[in-house]
């Protein structure tokens, strides 16, 4: 969804003073039963339900307010946002308006207007759980989870009975390397969230088992080794393919660095030939490319090494890799390098890490934080270097605000040097802006992480900006983002991939969740297109 209607607000004022229908709560059977299937997982009748109760009263704020939390359980977001913002025209002071407005907003992706959202539910009603979860899952998305943690406990504390909240604490726990408390939220999310949820209680089950796993195996991501490292990489379809030491092996292996996955990944095929087996399995994973799924598998890595630096404890997950044309043996997800201030340099085809908590050699593009760890210089406006704030997904993928020419406002989309070609959600694609701009006999092939799409279309964007960064006639394939979203969190329109970050030299500070881009000062030439393959990870 790139942007939702606010249409609705113009006649607010008009029916501000308006009074709630006599006839509001009459119907308490239909409301518990409407309630009811929401919590069986339901939706479709709790739709029908709630929708017959406006038939007959279309002034039913109860009612609305059903029918606007189960349109969001569905993702329906436009529906969802239309009924909530029709219960503030009819009650400015509902809390509960607010904080559903506030839900639709949030996973649409525009982060600002859900959060003066949620602030005016609390202002209301301080114990509105559902703005409290909101607040705290934007705080998630920010990399503030010392602020979220504790927030989604609250909400957890205010509607323990709200399989979403416990969800979202069990991710955020995780995410902190709280495997514990992880595992206990999943497993409450297991007992109270609706049987019919079939695919998301198979992943869980697994991941419960991974996370009792890990719990047992001490501190992960332990960085060790030389404070600062570089390595060269290639990157002949505009990936970064670094050389990698797995579990101390003489062996060098071919990583892709993927900004796309917060867990790292290896093939099916190098897991045999190291040895590694799975430690649990469960469930089946939502993925660009084929059929759109494919079988989570978790694995253990003693130790990467990256040059002189050393990571040790890292899970990952292990799955069939599809791509035959650049063969590698594993994505280096975010996990590992965040312990890392990290720079790419895409015309050196260098990376460097400088590890964040030493205490010599500093790098010229580093500064010492007040509590002693290493940060990004600040910027000078003549240097040319812009920075820009990312989140991190409910999936862990990196994700920024894009610039497209034609759109009012920005929208998301996942930053993966893992993906040779930038992306535009199938949705997106049928907007009035870029209908015209797609290539009918431009087909390619695209390899993903759950399978190959053939016959992908292309569209060249005229114009596409990071920040204050713009490239023009930037290629983009058309896939489905739909398998993405759903466990995204935030509606994301799109992957920035190769063809537009091979233009600069990247920098990373992921505990401050910011990037920075350094042009390269090439010209901005049309891009050629691979007729036969590229390639993208989600």
């Amino acid at each position: 969804m790139a942007a939702l209607s606010v249409a609705a607000f113009v006649f607010c004022f008009a029916l501000a003073g308006a009074a709630p229908s006599a006839h509001a709560f009459a119907d308490k059977k239909a409301y518990e039963k409407g309630y009811k299937a929401l919590r069986k997982g339901d939706y479709p009748q709790a739709e029908k339900i709630f929708r017959d109760l406006l038939v007959k009263d279309a002034r039913d704020i109860e009612a609305r307010l059903g029918l606007s939390f189960t349109l969001l359980k569905q993702r329906s977001l436009q529906g969802a946002y239309d009924n909530a913002a029709r219960v503030i025209m009819l009650d400015p002071l509902s809390a509960r308006g607010h904080a559903l407005l506030g839900s639709a907003i949030l996973a649409a992706g525009e982060f600002r207007l859900s959060v003066e959202e949620f602030r005016t539910a609390l202002a209301l009603n301080e114990n509105e759980a559902l703005a409290v979860a909101g607040l705290a899952m934007v705080d998630f998305y920010e990399n503030r989870l010392s602020l979220a943690i504790p927030a989604l406990r609250r909400a957890v504390s205010l509607d323990p009975n709200e399989p979403d909240f416990v969800f979202n604490l069990g991710q955020a726990a995780a995410r902190s390397e709280r495997y514990k408390e992880a595992a206990d939220a999943y497993e409450r999310f297991l007992v109270i969230a609706p049987k019919t949820d079939t695919d998301r209680r198979a992943r869980i089950l697994g991941l419960i088992d991974f996370l009792r796993y890990l719990g047992r195996q001490g501190s992960l991501y332990i960085a060790g080794g030389e404070d600062r490292t570089s390595v060269p990489f290639e990157a002949t379809d505009n990936r970064p393919v670094l050389p990698v030491r797995v579990n101390g092996q003489k062996q060098v292996m071919r990583f892709v660095l993927d900004t796309g996955s917060g867990m790292s990944v290896i093939s099916e095929e190098t897991a045999k030939k190291l040895g590694i087996k799975p430690v649990a399995r469960g469930g089946l994973a939502r993925a660009v490319g084929g059929g759109g799924r494919f079988e989570i598998v978790y694995g253990y890595i003693n130790s990467l090494e990256i040059g002189g630096a050393k990571v040790e404890n890292v899970p990952v997950y292990i799955r069939k890799f599809f791509d035959d044309k650049v063969p590698v043996d594993g994505y280096l997800g975010l996990s590992v390098v965040a312990k890392f201030l990290t720079s790419i340099d895409y015309g050196t085809r260098r990376m460097s890490l400088v590890r964040q908590n030493q205490s010599d050699n500093v790098e010229a593009w580093t500064v010492r934080r007040p509590e002693g760890m290493l940060a990004l210089a600040p910027v000078n406006p003549s240097d040319g270097i812009v920075e820009v704030p990312l989140r991190t997904t409910s999936s862990g993928f990196l994700s920024g605000e894009v610039g497209l020419e034609g759109f009012e406002k920005p929208v998301n989309f996942i930053i993966d040097t893992a993906a040779s070609i930038t992306v535009v959600s199938e949705k997106l694609s049928q907007e009035e802006q870029l209908l015209e701009l797609i290539q009918p006999s431009s087909g390619i092939r695209v390899f993903g992480a759950a399978g190959v799409t053939e016959d992908v279309k292309i569209l060249q964007l005229p114009k596409l900006s990071l920040g204050v960064t713009t490239l023009e006639r930037i290629n983009a394939a058309i896939l489905d983002m739909e398998p993405v979203n759903e466990t995204a969190g935030f509606t994301q329109a799109g992957i920035l991939g190769g063809n537009f970050l091979k233009h600069f030299r990247i920098y990373f500070d992921f505990a401050r969740g910011s990037m920075r881009l350094e042009a390269l000062n090439k010209p901005k030439t049309p891009e050629n297109i691979n007729p036969e393959t590229a390639a993208t990870t989600p």
